[in-house]
């Protein structure tokens, strides 16, 4: 056991690019991966570091750190989303970009790999000072940013509001419209029907198949769900509307849980008054800590990284982890839950619905032609039921896990596209 324990202070330790490089190498000795191409897919294709200074309502200018990382563009432009956070660092956003990666190539749509970021607390800034550091923000790295090129989304903290300045600064630099620099804009200049709901919606549609694979019934199955933002929030919606019966939920300030089922439309009202879930009436109290543990078939991790550990994987209830986070499952937790017959859904796979859609939204702005929400939500269903199958396969047939199924298709995806286009010059 001290053992086991040992290697989990290790894995908790590393940060969240040595843990994405740490898979990259799990998986190239799996697939028997050529030495070049996993030495070339363990490092960033391109990463730009940017100081933005700012005018703050005070009349002075702060000067911000952002970053822009491509991390292979094998198989099309750069595609992921942009976040503002106290807390981002480079290799948080190398991190990011290498499973935007194998995420795009999961799903099989024409995108790289990219992601970036701005070390900034939007909580305590005007909506003039977000304007100021995105315009800013977008001139430093419109350099490398195009519809042709990489492609920006909304992340943490950023918002429909901030992709239509990102696409505004763009297109006044370029001196016409260019609504396909950026996805996950307002409906009213480029954006997509479904586009708010999309991760959601994906995670609900692989966690429907990982059900009928272990012969399961949605019909009032438990899901607790940890973190309740636009992610956790709609899926908590969603869910609730297809059957499940959502048991606990829970955002940075606690949680709340019921065993017989909480109200969803009373829970999101009162997060939409409160800014929390915490102290909602109809259940009882519980951290997110709690929440991990509590007795329900499907969990969806979909707040913080590195949540489920060595630590608290034996005591996991549920029958399925649906990954809506990014990086929620430590390496040696995975090998736990493995053992224990829990299925993870990864995160590459079940938080693709975003990525997706954001891909449909770029070939709807390209077209100049938008699709109804219901073709969207249609499509979007075919193509996360054949991710999903597609893992699964892998899966088998390697005898592995849920994870290293998705890693072995996506990196031999990405791998093949940067076999045979080669190295130039």
């Amino acid at each position: 056991m001290s053992s086991t324990l040992d290697r989990s202070a290790v894995q908790a330790s590393l940060n969240v690019w040595q843990m994405a490089q740490r898979q990259l190498d799990d998986i190239a000795k799996i697939i028997g991966l050529d030495s070049s191409i996993h030495g070339y897919l363990r490092e960033p294709k391109r990463v730009l570091q940017v100081s933005v200074p700012v005018r703050m309502d005070s009349g002075s200018h702060r000067v911000f750190e952002g970053y822009r990382v491509q991390h292979n563009m094998a198989r099309g432009p750069g595609k992921g989303g942009i976040r503002f956070h106290p807390d981002v660092t480079l290799d948080e956003v190398k991190a990011l970009a290498m499973w935007m990666s194998w995420k795009c190539a999961l799903v099989n749509i024409p995108f790289g790999g990219a992601k970036g970021g701005v070390i900034c607390d939007p909580k305590n800034m005007s909506m003039q000072e977000l304007e100021n550091l995105t315009r800013r923000f977008t001139s430093e790295i419109s350099i490398i940013i195009g519809p042709e090129k990489d492609i920006p989304a909304p992340d943490v903290y950023t918002t429909p509001q901030i992709m239509a300045w990102i696409m505004d600064t763009y297109s006044m630099q370029k001196g016409y419209s260019i609504p396909g620099v950026v996805t996950g804009k307002p409906i009213a200049i480029g954006g997509s029907a479904g586009r708010d709901k999309a991760t959601a919606r994906g995670c609900l549609y692989v966690v429907d198949e990982a059900m009928k694979e272990l012969k399961l019934s949605s019909g009032g199955a438990r899901v607790a769900i940890q973190g309740f933002g636009n992610a956790g929030m709609h899926a908590a919606d969603l869910m609730a509307a297809a059957g499940y019966s959502i048991v606990a939920v829970s955002d940075s300030r606690g949680g709340v849980a019921n065993a017989n089922g909480l109200d969803v439309a009373k829970v999101i009202a009162f997060k939409q008054e409160t800014g929390s879930v915490a102290g909602f009436s109809g259940g009882e109290k519980l951290s997110n800590k709690e929440l991990l543990e509590y007795d329900c078939d499907v969990l969806v991790p979909a707040a913080l990284e590195k949540v489920i550990s060595a630590d608290n994987a034996p005591r996991i209830k549920a029958k399925i982890v649906a990954e809506a986070a990014n990086g929620p499952t430590l390496p040696e937790a995975d090998d736990i839950l493995y053992e224990r017959g829990i299925m993870v859904l990864p995160d590459i796979l079940a938080n693709a619905g975003g990525v997706t859609v954001s891909y449909f939204e770029w070939v709807q702005d390209l077209q100049e032609l938008f699709w109804e929400e219901q073709t969207v939500n249609e499509r979007l269903r075919r193509i996360m039921e054949r991710a999903f199958r597609d893992t699964l396969g892998q899966a088998n047939r390697l005898k592995v896990n849920m994870r290293q199924g998705a890693y072995a298709v996506a990196v031999g995806r990405v791998a093949e596209a940067t076999s045979l286009r080669g190295v130039y010059p």
